[in-house]
């Protein structure tokens, strides 16, 4: 099977998943159920409305997150007394930390500054509620270094201190 026939097949499943997340975040808030510090949005028998604050990468390692929104998916889902006000991040650690503040409802992120950010606020701000994929991070060298041995002395540059990847390579 070719890989762009792979990713036609992936993608909805992994889209479907964060769209949990999204469609919970925007049903009635303060139910403990949500990826949030406060939503905006409010629940009616016409289905929720207010607005969705979610984030996400502009990258590869969150392709649901984009295909999602660019296909309309979480949007029709939600429906239409929903609007999606989208931020995108370069770390994990930024994210976890606009969760923290408020400025987000939802948003796709790494498991260690979700960790970080759950145990930060002693489990009070945020719901960790649906894995969405996995095996993101990913160390990229020249190609003449061939072992973790030639690393040593070298300069090693993650997205941010404690995210997934510099949590991964210092392991």
């Amino acid at each position: 099977m070719s890989s762009r026939r792979l990713w036609r097949r992936i993608t909805p499943l992994l889209a479907a998943g964060a769209l949990a997340l999204a469609a919970t975040a925007c049903s009635s808030g303060g139910d403990g159920n949500t990826v949030s510090a406060g939503s905006s949005a409010t629940s009616s028998t016409a289905g929720p409305t207010g607005t969705l604050r979610l984030g996400y990468f502009p990258n590869l390692t969150h392709a649901p997150a984009i295909y999602g929104l660019d296909q309309g998916i979480f949007a029709a889902t939600l429906g239409p007394g929903v609007k999606i006000a989208t931020s995108t991040f370069n770390s994990g650690t930024q994210e976890a930390e606009a969760i923290l503040s408020g400025a987000l409802d939802a948003g796709y992120i790494g498991p260690n500054p979700a960790v970080n950010a759950f145990v930060k606020s002693k489990g009070a701000a945020l719901r960790i509620i649906s894995g969405v994929t996995s095996g993101g991070a990913g160390l990229v060298v020249k190609s003449d270094i061939t072992s973790v041995d030639q690393l040593r002395g070298k300069t090693i540059a993650t997205p941010g201190l404690a995210n997934t990847q510099d949590v991964a390579l210092r392991y």
